[in-house]
């Protein structure tokens, strides 16, 4: 019987489709990675029968990236970047293993359906998935085709049983696009970002951000921001005069009246126009006007006034709104969220979707109400070709899916009722009146037929008092006439939702990545979200697109990228040339970046005059090794060591707090030890701002403390705190943090694995011995009178961590899934005695390195 491989994007999604198509009747599994499920069942392909085997990946299985040395900052020049340096496909993620796992799942079978995404991105997976699985497929038999590629728009047994019957071909030409945006990024991206963050930073103390970085779709959005700030703070404000009239229709009723010439600027003209109409009595009726007015229902909804609304209305960022569509549409609630189409297909089950919320109890007779009464035919919208437009797939209530879920799934299901619904209908009446030779005008709007606001009641008609019934001639008495002055307002800052509209406009990014280009900004300290989810530029913000102006206008104008987004449409329709396309662009950006480093002075001028330098920026903390003056510890991002003195400056580990270590000095360099910490339950360890940015030894690589660090002696060295291999990762060693007591713990020097353990001790030193059976450093402890856990009022032992019966007991792991045996039968439960076998913890030998991958790993007890 011949296999059938199918791969889905995401783990939920094989599932569902899986299900579907197997009719609920099939055996599941874990894969080797541990995160992607393997679900089996047969039945009949290409007119015969067949195995199926159902998996998934966790989006791109490859990111692009250079090789070797391009990725160190400090070994190239960045210009070297846009064509010298080669790039390489690499795992995405390489704890998932994707590819082995693509590969063992794949081996032996016949054919491949891809159930992937149905955008380009889906189309650029599409080939990393081959890539993995067809060297380790059964040969074709001569032409036998046996890729094959699903289309799919919603998570339903419709459309994913068409789907399967109408397999086609994955799209090469779209996924050449992504791989060329992908190329343009990060080429571009990495050369403005590393000459820039590295220059800046270099002088500027309080930039507060880690990456001074560069986009070409980053940086136009943060100038549309930036330029609405500019227009804010350019704006003087204007003062203008109106003449407001009031007057009676009866007893209890009055009208304020719109002057026609709605606004004069100079005082003394308004003036005029008061005096000359003040000490009238009356307003005479010159004209009435009845007009029947439609508000139109909405056009179908695409992903761009869905991420609108979801800002403005519901609160919620772009790409959290996008997440949280994605999750609605995998567990098959709303179709695929990812679209710029806002126009039904001829052939789409308007009436079908519309049955499924029948029985909502928040409208149920709304839509009963429009099935009895036959729908509106929807407008008529764009068609871009790809999805359909977003609607709801199933009726939801707020119970099940909760929170902001619930929101926007109701906003989805709301506003696809509302399009197949009746404009809401109004009357609007208008009366224009003259008090002496001025004109004054009222309106007023009565609804005939709420029509699709009555799903939507926010879209409503405000109700307004009713106009009285007149007709020319009439007069009414003047109750008041006066004059007010008032000032012009400058515009607000831009809100997401504004934003988002201006890069749809500008062709800024694609309906996917507006969200993520907009959370760069924000991550990178270039704005703040302020109340209304409006975006103010900081100051890093606004110098950095002044600079830009005053270098190249045309790196912050979005023209260029629209331009470049032209050329990567043409290469997925197959009318532009992949290599042409980005050798030219590149080519236009390395020009652009040779004038801009040329030019930086330019923004320089712009930084001094917003920043403070490096000299004069922190506070002293510790001493330089070669000057023996006090550094600067520069708290803002990134936070840093400068020496003034001696014009050096030494990155440090982000994300935690620094402080001087006991005035102790590094043996090699003389420089004062520092210690850092992510809080009192996390890991801390010390190091030497020397070694941490020139590692001195062949086995040390940049950005390494004192615990790992392999000097033979010193006393803060791996060497001498070390412990062995941690229970958690392959290559990280457990080592003890001498200044945790009296609540003492090990972590582990490569991953976020902490070990809580002997409170309360007096000491803890790591002892010369190691443990006879898995060469694990042994533990000197010497515990509290009043609280040792040892029989007879013991205070001191000496034991291993990872099989002493009393130390086992005394251990608490955090932060990580526990794989050792001291961790397995829980607090306070004894190990059953057995001889170790398997594989070992490593040893103190070499500096507590494992001697070899058998002795590197946890024991297994019988």
């Amino acid at each position: 019987m011949k296999t059938v491989l199918m791969v889905a994007e995401k783990p939920s999604l094989a599932q569902s489709i899986a299900k579907i198509l197997s009719r609920g009747s099939m055996s599941s599994h874990k894969g080797l990675n541990g995160t992607c499920s393997v679900h089996e069942y047969t039945g009949t392909f290409a007119g015969q029968p067949v195995r199926f085997k159902m998996t998934s990946v966790c989006g791109h299985v490859m990111t692009l990236d250079f090789l070797g040395k391009y990725n160190k900052w400090d070994k190239v020049d960045p210009a070297e970047l846009f064509s010298q340096a080669p790039t390489e496909k690499k795992e995405a993620n390489p704890k998932l293993n994707m590819v082995k796992f693509l590969q063992v799942e794949g081996k032996g079978c016949d054919y491949i359906v891809l159930w992937l995404d149905c955008d380009k991105e889906g189309e650029n997976i599409c080939f990393e998935v081959l890539d993995a699985v067809l060297p380790v497929m059964n040969p074709a038999h001569g032409s036998e085709k046996t890729v094959f590629r699903a289309r799919f728009s919603s998570i339903t047994d419709t459309d994913i049983c068409n789907a399967m019957a109408r397999l086609g071909e994955p799209d090469h030409n779209e996924a050449l696009s992504v791989d060329a945006r992908q190329e343009l990024d990060l080429r571009i991206g990495c050369a403005f970002t590393r000459f820039q963050t590295k220059y800046f930073q270099g002088k500027y103390g309080d930039l507060d951000s880690s990456l001074i970085s560069f986009g070409p779709c980053q940086t136009p959005t943060l100038g549309f921001c930036v330029e609405r700030h500019d227009k804010i703070q350019s704006f003087k404000p204007e003062t203008y005069w109106v003449l407001q009239a009031k007057v009676n229709i009866d007893k209890d009723r009055s009208l304020l009246l719109d002057w026609d010439r709605v606004r004069v600027f100079d005082r003394e003209i308004a003036q005029m126009f008061l005096n000359m109409t003040k000490m009238e009595k009356e307003a005479q009726v010159e004209a009435t006007s009845r007009k029947e007015k439609a508000k139109q229902r909405p056009l179908a909804l695409n992903t761009v006034e869905m991420l609108r609304v979801a800002s403005s209305s519901l609160g919620m960022g772009p790409q959290h709104a996008m997440q949280t569509a994605e999750r609605l549409y995998t567990q098959g609630y709303i179709s695929y969220p990812r679209t710029e189409t806002t126009h039904y297909p001829e052939n789409f089950d308007l009436k079908g979707l519309l049955r499924q919320q029948a029985n909502h109890p928040y409208w149920a007779d709304t839509v009963k109400q429009l099935l009895s009464e036959g729908i509106n035919r929807p407008r008529k919208g764009h068609d871009a070709g790809d999805h359909p437009p977003i609607t709801p797939m199933r009726s939801a209530t707020e119970a099940e899916l909760g929170g902001e879920a619930w929101w926007l799934y109701e906003y989805i299901t709301r506003h696809f009722i509302a399009t197949v619904s009746y404009d809401c209908k109004y009357l609007q009446s208008t009366i224009s009146f003259r008090i002496g030779p001025e004109h004054f005008t009222c309106t007023g709007k009565t609804v005939i037929s709420p029509g699709f606001t009555e799903i939507m009641p926010w879209q409503s008609i405000p109700l307004e008092e009713s106009l009285p019934t007149c007709q020319k001639g009439d007069t009414f008495p003047v109750d008041e006439m006066k004059m007010l002055e008032k000032q012009t307002s400058p515009p607000d800052y831009l809100t997401e939702a504004e934003l988002i509209t201006l890069m749809e406009k500008h062709g800024i990014g694609t309906d996917a990545s507006i969200p993520v280009h907009i959370n760069n900004i924000c991550q990178r300290n270039y704005v703040v979200v302020e109340s209304g989810r409006r975006l103010k530029p900081t100051n890093l913000g606004i110098v950095l697109v002044h600079g830009y102006y005053k270098i190249d206008v045309e790196l912050v104008l979005p023209t260029i990228r629209s331009a470049v987004e032209k050329q990567l449409n043409l290469i997925a329709q197959g009318k532009a040339d992949y290599r042409q396309v980005l050798g030219h662009t590149l080519d236009v950006f390395k020009r652009k970046f040779h004038y801009f480093v040329d030019s930086i002075a330019g923004m320089d001028e712009l930084m001094e005059v917003s920043f403070s330098p490096l000299a004069a920026t922190g506070k002293p903390l510790s001493r330089c090794g070669k000057c023996h003056r006090f550094m600067k510890y520069i708290q803002a991002k990134p936070s840093r060591l400068h020496c003034s003195h001696c014009d050096e400056t030494y990155t440090l580990p982000q994300n935690g707090t620094i402080k001087l270590y006991k005035e102790l000095r590094c043996p090699l360099d003389d420089f004062e030890l520092v210690l850092w910490s992510s809080g009192s339950r996390g890991k801390s360890y010390p190091l030497c701002p020397y070694c941490y940015n020139h590692p001195p030894f062949r086995d040390m690589k940049k950005g390494m403390g004192c615990n790992e660090c392999t000097h033979p002696t010193c006393q803060h060295s791996l060497s001498m705190l070390g412990i062995g291999q941690c229970v958690e990762c392959e290559n990280g060693v457990l080592v003890l943090d001498p200044t945790s007591g009296p609540k003492w713990k090990m972590a582990c020097n490569k991953c976020n694995v902490v070990a809580h353990c002997f409170e309360n001790a007096h000491r803890v030193r790591v002892s010369p011995e190691t443990c006879s059976s898995c060469e694990a450093a042994l533990l000197d402890v010497d515990f509290n009178k009043a609280k040792s856990p040892l029989p007879g009022d013991e205070t001191q032992h000496t034991g291993c961590v990872f099989c002493d019966p009393v130390f086992q007991e005394l251990v608490e792991l955090k932060h990580a899934a526990s794989c050792h045996p001291m961790h397995r039968n829980g607090p306070g439960r004894r190990q059953g005695r057995g001889r170790a076998r398997g594989r070992r913890p490593a040893g103190k030998p070499s500096a507590r390195r494992p001697k070899d991958k058998m002795s590197a790993l946890a024991a297994y007890f019988v």
